[in-house]
């Protein structure tokens, strides 16, 4: 396995809505074990293909360190997740704190439905149908704008877009530093 680095914002793959996964294979089976080792050695409780500089619909992850007791629903343990499509989502809406492993030291409230349901392929290219909510729903949510080439601040107002501005632009020049090896666009143009 293989600890990769984490393109960071302003890298053209995170905008890019990524192509659906066609067949399993023994290079498809090790990326997901390298996205696992990636997401737990940064502390994530979720990675996207994207996030990795691979465009296509694959996320891993693992909220069960990250959920509460009292909010545990079943098994929030290790996921992979290929093609999803959200086939039903809550009006309920939620707003929580959220942060991405692409954009370090960036943390801000997001609103999302706080319960949908998914389909989806898992790691033996088996369909699934999940209803989740809470914790587990936000994370899918988040991880599937990954994969639809949205990042979380795009659902922020101008307002704030312009607060993080300065941020942004350290993060693109590889000015941010993080526990974790890093791709920024600046790393990859010298």
């Amino acid at each position: 396995m293989a600890i990769l680095p984490i393109v960071t914002y302003d890298d053209p793959v995170l905008t890019t809505k990524a192509e659906p996964v066609t067949e399993n294979s023994e290079e498809l089976q090790q990326l997901i074990r390298d996205m696992f080792e990636t997401m737990y050695n940064a502390e994530g409780v979720g990675l996207a293909a994207p996030q990795i500089g691979r465009s296509i619909r694959l996320f891993v992850m693992d909220a069960d360190p990250f959920t509460d007791d009292d909010e545990k629903q079943g098994n929030y343990g290790p996921k992979t997740i290929i093609n999803p499509e959200i086939t039903w989502q809550s009006n309920d809406i939620t707003e929580h704190e959220e942060g991405c492993l692409s954009l370090p030291e960036v943390r801000e409230n997001i609103k999302r439905p706080e319960k949908i349901t998914l389909t989806f392929l898992d790691e033996n290219f088996e369909e699934n149908k999940l209803t989740v909510d809470r914790m587990l729903a936000r994370v899918i949510q988040h991880e599937l704008d990954h994969l639809d080439g949205i990042l979380f601040i795009d659902h922020l107002g101008s307002f704030r877009k312009r607060l993080l501005k300065s941020k942004l632009r350290q993060i693109a020049e590889g000015k941010i530093q993080a526990s974790y090896p890093l791709r920024t666009p600046a790393s990859t143009s010298s």
